[in-house]
């Protein structure tokens, strides 16, 4: 198909003004009129799409003279620069200007034009795939200068599938305008295929002023078609939004769970917890930057221990100077905990400042994968998503496989007799807090590509992770993960409807209702305290 595509191009290119010679080309841009001079630059776009990268590079030079307003005019031809030191725009050699050469004037549609022109250009004389493919993402919004012709020929010689997957599109938008009937229902057909509301509105647009049957008949089940798969697209986007709430809730409500079901501890701080995650990982970042600068792509897998020990040794801190002293006053280990948050928060403010962080985007969490119609899995809450799941994972593995967390298990069931069998209660309630709240920061590195990082944001998560604790069930790893999905999907879910802060008080009335009837949450706690 490309090669036929190349055949048909080079056979109506013979005898057209593109062939023309180099001195003609660049003369028609010094003609009267603003349409004539839009007309010469395509010419040019053209002359460089049939005449190899030679040509091409050629033409882009003259093109890149009229953006940059170096283009002189004078009756004998056109030249680049003024004076002793300007160009012959035919040949790009030396040439001296003539005194009377003027500059060729530009207005906003010829600039609009010659940018055009130049990215058309730019699929013929670039051999980087990366400046081709922004040429043609500038060509979809830059066609004053593009031509069928052109397009076909970019398309016989390109080879990336980047490009292409931008190019074959645009070819087929360009087709609607096609005066056989056919080609408008092939392109139709073509413009479908990618089902997105874009798509769907530039075919009813098309067929406003459509006079043939045959063509409103497809563009009509096009739409219908895209119509399908847009709404399976949106219902799967709130699905995958949901999801990526609930990865965060499910580290936040972990780390919660593991203490309060241990301990009976309310920890207030939790989301602080967080907060200083998501700022461990803007030290490592700031670090990466200043030794090791080719490294800064990383940054964020460097910060995910980090942000674990860090969360963590401030767990370990706050419980070794407040919470031991209050293990027998539930109320009083409340207050303190709180006490800790309003600390932890006001002393970044002063030594940081309250702004939002600035945080790098690596690529592997920048752009998405499209799915169906509009749905894009996006990679940054993928990266959520992925760090929850590998902590969850790694949660389980720790509990159930190692002596930690059989004794964590043991004092959880009962702890008299853990500590009658020669368990010590008190050091693993300090390193249970410690995973607790290193579970906490993991949710700071998850949450900084996605959310702004200051010294509040926490707070925004500890009334959803308490939600998700006790309509989990107190100190259930499995039911930390429904509550998680279910309360992170409802909020996605309300939030277009009724705004956020009505989401949250549905959400917080279902949980109510929901635990008068079932106190102990979807799993009920083994053992006893």
């Amino acid at each position: 198909m490309p090669l036929i595509r190349a055949l048909i191009f080079l056979a109506a290119l013979i005898g057209s003004p593109a062939y023309a010679d180099r001195a003609a080309l660049s003369s028609a841009l010094c003609a009267g009129s603003v349409v004539e001079q839009v007309t010469a630059l395509r010419a040019l776009a053209e002359a460089g799409a049939a005449g190899g990268a030679d040509e091409a590079t050629w033409a882009l030079a003259v093109v890149d003279a009229v953006e940059a307003r170096s283009l002189r005019c004078t009756p004998t031809g056109a030249f680049i620069g003024e004076g002793p030191d300007a160009l012959d725009a035919a040949t790009l050699a030396p040439a001296p200007a003539p005194v009377d050469a003027v500059a060729m004037p530009i207005n906003n549609r010829l600039r609009a034009a010659a940018a055009s022109a130049a990215a058309a250009l730019t699929l013929f004389s670039d051999a980087d795939p990366t400046a081709r493919a922004k040429a043609a993402a500038a060509l979809e919004r830059r066609r004053e200068a593009l031509s069928l012709p052109i397009l076909d020929a970019a398309l016989a010689q390109e080879t990336d599938a980047a490009v292409l997957a931008v190019l074959q599109p645009l070819r087929a938008r360009m087709m609607l305008a096609d005066p056989d009937p056919d080609n408008r229902i092939r392109a139709i057909e073509a413009i479908a295929a990618e089902a997105t509301l874009r798509n769907r509105t530039l075919i009813e647009e098309a067929l406003t002023d459509e006079p043939e049957p045959s063509v409103q008949a497809a563009g009509a089940a096009a739409i219908a078609q895209i119509d399908r798969q847009v709404a399976i697209g949106q219902g799967l986007s709130t699905l995958y939004s949901g999801l990526s709430y609930a990865s965060v809730l499910l580290l936040a409500a972990l780390g919660l769970a593991i203490i309060f079901g241990l301990m009976g501890v309310i920890n207030l701080a939790q989301g602080e917890f967080i907060m200083i995650g998501a700022y461990a990982a803007w030290f490592v970042q700031n670090a990466i930057r200043a030794v090791m600068p080719g490294l800064i792509d990383w940054y964020l897998i460097v910060a995910l221990p980090v942000s674990f020990l860090a969360a963590a040794l401030v767990g370990v801190v706050m419980e070794a100077l407040v919470l031991r002293r209050l293990y027998d006053r539930p109320l009083m280990t409340l207050l303190a905990t709180w006490a800790v948050s309003l600390l932890l928060i006001n002393l970044v403010r002063v030594t940081i400042g309250t702004q939002n962080l600035e945080f790098h985007q690596p690529f592997y969490v920048v752009g998405g994968i499209p799915v169906v119609g509009d749905f894009i899995v996006t990679l940054n809450r993928l990266f959520a998503i992925a760090i929850a799941a590998l902590a969850f994972v790694g949660v389980v593995l720790v509990l159930r496989f190692t002596t930690f967390g059989l004794n964590m298990r043991a004092v959880a069931q009962n702890r008299a007799m853990a500590g009658a069998a020669g368990i010590d209660a008190r050091r693993t309630d300090r390193m249970a807090i410690a995973l607790g709240s290193g579970l906490a920061g993991l949710a700071g590195v998850a949450l900084a590509p996605l959310y702004n990082v200051n010294p509040n944001m926490g707070t925004g998560f500890i009334v959803d992770s308490f939600m998700v604790v006790v309509l989990g069930g107190v100190g259930s790893l499995a039911g930390a993960v429904l509550a998680s999905f279910g309360i992170g999907q409802i909020n996605v879910i309300m939030e277009p409807l009724y705004g956020a802060v009505a989401a949250k008080v549905v959400v917080l009335l279902l949980v109510i209702a929901f635990i008068q009837r079932r106190p102990e949450g979807l799993f009920a706690p083994k053992g006893r305290r």
